[in-house]
């Protein structure tokens, strides 16, 4: 096991960073006492990570299992790969300068100081589980994205438990279709992540070079010319993936009723009114509606 400390640009608070994983699965990902672990490809070989924050300041411990150094993969790439999870480097200032004449959203600010959205390890894992997603509520896909994971991803022990990594494309390419609908997938999603997966693999697709577009919206246009993915699915994979803080997912029914509770008194909204009040968030409307869906998460002014 190696051990390093990150300093993260102030304001940043771990706790609330790592929130949305509480109560994941410990095999996968989550986020308990304090401390995240998670099951990570890095460089084609697994690895268990740890992360805290180290007491009495704003620092992190960060524990990596097995040593880097006897995998074949430098302790630096390691290091940024854990880093760029929960973008501990980004500046949130002018976010709050941009939101500081929002009433609901400053208020928002002032509880959620230094809350920094999460990124998914690849494109293509972002990609999956917004597919995933589609049509179907958010707990009810998290427990088919867990029996995914654990039925294909790579296997690492520690101790005398084993843990798992997302899939690669590869695996889901190899993927039969009856293992999809075993994890309670529809026949329909099952085929979009295989032919997705296998235009990876052929070099036909390559989602991480999204990574390099400056522009959001080509990142969409592009995405959705892709087999099962719409606009909604682009927006999410745009935002949870390539940390384009931008992206807003519009369509997005939970995100709409946590808008509508905030913004509305509860009155439904529809996808235009959702835009319409997120013009005043101007380039970080992902990372407002982030510090939306936190706050209604952990029940704070609601």
């Amino acid at each position: 096991m190696t051990d390093f400390v990150l300093t993260p640009k102030i304001p940043y608070n771990f706790h609330l960073s790592a929130a949305i994983f509480s109560g994941g699965d410990p095999a996968i990902r989550t986020y308990s006492n304090g401390t995240f672990t998670q099951a990570l490809l890095i460089g084609g070989q697994p690895f268990r990570v740890r992360l805290g924050r180290d007491a009495g300041s704003a620092r992190l411990n960060l524990s990596v299992f097995p040593d880097p150094a006897d995998t074949g993969v430098g302790d630096p790439t390691v290091r940024d790969a854990v880093i760029s999870l929960f973008n501990i480097y980004d500046d949130l200032i002018p976010f709050y300068r941009t939101v500081g004449e929002d009433l609901v959203m400053s208020r928002l600010v002032r509880d959620l100081e230094g809350l920094k959205v999460p990124t998914t390890a690849t494109v293509f894992e972002a990609l999956v589980d917004s597919i995933i997603e589609q049509q179907i509520s958010l707990p009810v896909a998290h427990t088919l994205q867990t029996r995914l994971i654990k039925e294909t991803g790579t296997e690492i022990e520690d101790g005398n438990s084993l843990y798992y990594c997302y899939p690669t494309p590869n695996v889901l390419a190899a993927t039969p279709p009856a293992l999809f609908r075993r994890c309670g997938m529809t026949a329909r999603k099952g085929e979009y992540i295989r032919e997705i997966s296998a235009a990876i693999v052929s070099g036909d697709l390559d989602v991480e070079a999204f990574r390099n577009y400056p522009d959001t919206e080509e990142i969409i246009d592009e995405m959705v010319r892709i087999r099962g993915i719409g606009k909604w699915t682009a927006e999410l994979t745009v935002l949870r993936g390539i940390h384009k803080l931008d992206a807003f997912p519009a369509d997005d029914v939970a995100l709409r009723r946590i808008i509508a509770g905030f913004y509305r008194n509860g009155d439904r909204i529809d996808a235009g009114e959702a835009r319409e009040i997120a013009k005043q968030w101007g380039s970080y409307k992902g990372l407002a509606a982030f510090y939306l869906e936190i706050a209604d998460h952990l029940g704070i002014g609601t």
